[in-house]
């Protein structure tokens, strides 16, 4: 553990003794159970894939060691300089979005990932929390209808290459991470109401343009016709009981080729049994607590609407994995948050939560321009 004189003023101890180092200690504990789960559910899916035993366990550590150093160092950064990476990062990895639909592979229907240097990336991953902020930045400085006609207008131009990939869960997460920022702006509810009718218009229009997705909702409404990975993934909650069939002991990893990503939960209830799954799934409930009642005690209307919207994009991308794993909701290729094994998904996360962690610091504010 860390140990700084409270007289002491450099920047780490500065940072120490500022953090919400409670909110610290739950991401440490999400990502030590993400290793646990990974080593414990990915071998069988890379032997599947012919590839050493070993390969998403060492590529997991791999990706989240620098993820723990990308939320270090964004944590240390006072709000204006949280607004200055959103904005840089906005803007490169904004227009890597636009150009996803052109250049990227497309896989099960949809083009997201481009390659970078060799490596795959989804730049939508990362346009998340530099959208966040990016919009509070505006909400903040223009109150009113006018704040919410600017800050719509980076919202839209993602929402647009978005649905031209097409990702619709991540348009939905873009749509109701934003809407929890207009409700903690206080604007109108007229603005809601022509917001939900929005989106039930864009889900009914999806339905009858993307066959992928219309095929999804069919099966997933029809009670005889549950998909291939989401049985499964019910099999593998169910066999699980209370404690589970021990580490390293499920069966239905072995024949479910995401057990380590977008069903890990299924994973972890087999080998871990419910009750780890109501341990996990209350420790992202406070972490949801924790960072709402940080976001209302921060003194600054930017922290405040930022840091609102960053823990809901954590919380809403953890509610939409497991509701899919328990087949509540339509399949989604959704992540959760620390624990899945994934690059852009997990550099991301830690970008996202590092600002959270710098918008909430002990007297955190933007001030105004300069």
């Amino acid at each position: 553990m860390m140990r700084f004189a409270r007289t002491d003023r450099s920047v780490v101890s500065t940072w120490w003794w500022t953090v919400d180092r409670v909110m610290l200690s739950g991401l440490g504990v999400l990502a030590l159970v993400g290793i646990i789960v990974v080593f414990a559910a990915s071998p069988p899916v890379a032997a599947t894939l012919r590839l050493p035993h070993d390969h998403f366990i060492i590529r997991h550590i791999l990706f989240l060691l620098p993820a723990i150093g990308l939320l270090f160092c964004t944590s240390l950064l006072a709000p204006r300089g949280v607004l200055r990476l959103a904005i840089g990062m906005f803007v490169i990895f904004g227009l890597m979005l636009a150009v996803t639909p052109i250049m990227a592979t497309e896989i099960k229907g949809a083009r997201r990932w481009i390659s970078v240097l060799g490596t795959p990336v989804q730049p939508s991953e990362f346009v998340k929390p530099a959208l966040v902020v990016v919009s509070a930045f505006i909400l903040s400085r223009k109150p009113g209808f006018l704040g919410f006609v600017l800050a719509a207008m980076p919202v839209a131009f993602v929402l647009l290459f978005l649905l031209s990939q097409p990702d619709l869960g991540m348009t939905a997460l873009t749509v109701i991470v934003f809407s929890s920022q207009l409700f903690v702006a206080g604007l109108p509810w007229f603005i809601f109401v022509g917001i939900g009718g929005a989106a039930v218009l864009g889900l009914y229009s999806a339905f009858h343009i993307f066959a992928h997705f219309h095929d999804r909702v069919v099966s997933f409404l029809d009670p005889n016709s549950t998909g291939y990975q989401v049985e499964k993934a019910l099999r593998a909650v169910a066999s699980g009981g209370l404690f589970g069939r021990g580490p390293g002991e499920g069966l239905v990893k072995f024949t479910l080729p995401d057990a380590h990503t977008d069903f890990v939960f299924a994973a972890t209830a087999e080998e871990f049994g419910i009750l780890a799954c109501l341990m996990l799934v209350s420790l992202f409930a406070f972490m949801l607590i924790r960072g709402l009642n940080r976001a209302t005690e921060a003194p600054d209307r930017f922290c405040q609407l930022a840091a609102t919207g960053l823990i809901v994009v954590f919380a809403s991308q953890a509610l939409i994995n497991m509701a899919v794993n328990l087949n509540l909701m339509p399949t989604k290729g959704m992540t959760l948050p620390f624990v899945s094994y994934g690059g852009s998904s997990m550099l991301a996360l830690a970008i996202g939560m590092g600002m959270l962690l710098a918008l909430t610091r002990k007297g955190a504010k933007l001030g105004t321009p300069g």
